[in-house]
């Protein structure tokens, strides 16, 4: 039953979840990025500068968020025995 569980959890993760998240991480890095690009060159304007802080602080939150769930993926599969090589993020 274990191992059925661990297979499942394996093809989950290998299929859906780290393709999505390592979507959604990227997204993150991207909208971070681009609050750097808008802070540097609106530096005349405040009102960009505050938009582009924004976007740097809700960047860096997706990310922290993403890197959480690829740790609490690997903590679930390492706690039901399942050898997770597919996260190669946190290895």
């Amino acid at each position: 039953m274990l191992a059925a569980t661990a297979q499942i959890i394996l093809k989950l993760n290998a299929v859906i979840l780290n393709p999505l998240v390592t979507l959604l991480f990227a997204l993150a890095l991207v909208f971070f990025l681009w609050g750097v690009f808008q802070y540097i060159w609106q530096e005349e304007s405040e009102g960009a500068q505050r938009d582009g802080r924004q976007h740097m602080f809700w960047g860096l939150i997706g990310m922290f968020i993403m890197f959480s769930v690829f740790a609490i993926m690997k903590l679930i599969a390492n706690t039901i025995g399942a050898n997770v090589s597919g996260i190669d993020f946190l290895n």
